[in-house]
């Protein structure tokens, strides 16, 4: 199995020949969620790399190093190592964070393209500036109550993040989309399950006190915010809304009634968008 030569190896996978894209995926999940994207921008011509966080999937699993700046640099030797230019970066909820501080700090002299798909940029907690954002006290409570009980936690944060309140049926007025199968929950659940304890821990907290409005504001390429309307997890008016604001240029598509996790629940839309922006 294929994985980059740094100190913290991370698993990675590629499909397809031409243009690079690169696709990291959110939290508590591994690079097995892009299964739903691969196929269709293999077929439109890319070169598809898809890579596990350090302490997910088949990646190492050190104690530390989830803070944003050491994402950033695992991200950054992957791309080194595999000497990857004109790339487009597609990063999904924590992942949109790993590409604003990629093109925030580093530039964009590998990156041509970048898509924040759900993503928690410019930042998640509740301020003064930020009256939708979340309640310190939620995002503070993650961490409680994974110590507790990290399997009940993820199973119940999955529910919300597919727009299921009730653990079943879909919110009637969240409109047309694929509902995840019990068994599909099930796989999801079985990935969150077998990650490092720790860097779900500190992923979480990362994820959830990180303020990107500088990096966007230092964002010189093309950038498309895909963000669902009906977002509970990271929501819109707290996160897309404002970085397509920031992002100079910026280009915004909102999924109507789309949940958090719409790279599933509406991937034929999402992918035509993205296919449509990296061609573009």
């Amino acid at each position: 199995m294929p994985y980059t030569k740094s100190d913290v190896s991370l698993y990675y996978e590629i499909a397809g020949t031409g243009r690079p894209v690169v696709l990291i995926h959110g939290w508590p999940l591994s690079s097995r969620m892009w299964e739903y994207q691969v196929p269709d921008l293999v077929a439109a011509g890319y070169s598809c790399i898809t890579y596990d966080r350090r302490g997910f999937g088949d990646s190492n699993r050190p104690w530390d190093g989830y803070d944003y700046d050491t994402l950033t640099a695992d991200l950054d030797n992957l791309l080194t190592e595999l000497d990857l230019h004109d790339v487009a970066l597609i990063g999904f909820s924590m992942g949109g964070g790993e590409v604003a501080r990629y093109l925030g700090t580093r530039g964009s002299n590998r990156v041509s393209r970048a898509v924040l798909m759900s993503s928690v940029t410019p930042y998640l907690y509740h301020s003064t500036e930020n009256p939708a954002g979340v309640p310190a006290e939620v995002l503070e409570g993650f961490g409680a109550a994974m110590l507790h009980d990290r399997i009940g936690f993820l199973k119940a944060f999955g529910k919300g993040f597919f727009g299921l309140p009730d653990g079943g049926s879909p919110d009637k007025a969240g409109g047309p989309r694929d509902i995840p199968s019990d068994a599909l929950m099930e796989y999801f659940l079985q990935i969150e399950a077998f990650a490092s304890p720790s860097a779900t821990r500190d992923c979480a907290a990362s994820f959830g006190s990180t303020d990107f409005t500088a990096d966007l504001g230092q964002i010189t390429v093309p950038t498309m915010i895909l963000h669902g309307s009906a977002d509970q997890t990271v929501p819109f008016e707290a996160t897309g809304k404002r970085a397509a604001e920031l992002i100079p240029g910026g280009r915004l598509e909102i999924i109507e009634g789309g949940p958090h996790g719409i790279w599933y629940t509406h991937r034929q839309r999402v992918n035509e968008l993205m296919i449509d922006f990296l061609a573009s």
